[in-house]
């Protein structure tokens, strides 16, 4: 009996070292879930922090602020927030018309201030479909002679009418008094890689970046 007894006690303890260990595991991945869902959530707001640091911003005034991209598609890249919190081009009304009249303004001043403004040319826009929450207009060179440039998204995004001009936005708010996007605009992200200089098709990035150089102005 004293060894039955003895057993059962052994067999107690291991369930109880198991019970222990399973609810160990779960709070363990109950708080990797809940960490990594806040680490995503971070990461499309990051733009709302990063406005707010005094190190990365470039140009600021009463409606506005400029960074610098922090993976830039160029040479020169830089991003111009509205103090206002506006999540994104969908929730843009009439009554922001002098705002984006004033970021556009505000990106001008910026080309105007580049050392390289002679040799490059420089396009102000918004994405179709941003992946960062807080509206941000470009303002970016065209040379895309950047290590951060990796992927055929990367380009189309800068390259096709995924890219909204500024004053083509600026024109849709005082027309229609909203910005409509292309219900398929994500499929401008899947077309072939062409120059956007003299439209030739490349099959790599490499190759397009090879490619480019014959652009740039010497």
């Amino acid at each position: 009996m004293k060894i039955i007894i003895g057993n059962a006690c052994e067999v107690l303890e291991q369930m109880k070292h198991c019970v222990f260990l399973k609810s160990a595991l779960q709070d363990t991945l109950v708080f990797f879930f809940m960490s990594h869902s806040e680490h995503l959530g971070h990461w499309s707001q990051g733009l709302k922090s990063a406005m707010q640091d005094p190190k990365v911003q470039v140009y600021k005034d009463e409606k506005a602020v400029v960074i610098k991209d922090k993976y830039p598609k160029a040479r020169y890249h830089w991003l111009i927030l509205p103090w206002d919190s506006i999540s994104s081009l969908k929730s843009v009304t009439r009554e922001h018309l002098g705002l984006l009249e004033h970021m556009h303004a505000v990106g001008q001043k910026m080309i105007q201030q580049c050392p390289a403004k002679e040799s490059l040319e420089f396009r102000l826009g918004y994405h179709a479909i941003p992946s960062m929450s807080q509206l941000h207009l470009h303002v970016i060179s065209q040379d895309f002679d950047s290590p951060a440039l990796k992927t055929k998204k990367h380009w189309n995004s800068f390259t096709t009418e995924y890219f909204l001009n500024s004053e083509d936005v600026i024109e849709m708010v005082r027309s229609k008094g909203k910005v409509t996007v292309n219900d398929h605009a994500s499929e401008l992200l899947k077309l072939p890689l062409r120059c956007h200089l003299c439209k030739q098709q490349l099959s790599t990035i490499p190759q397009l970046k090879e490619h480019l150089k014959k652009h740039w102005t010497k």
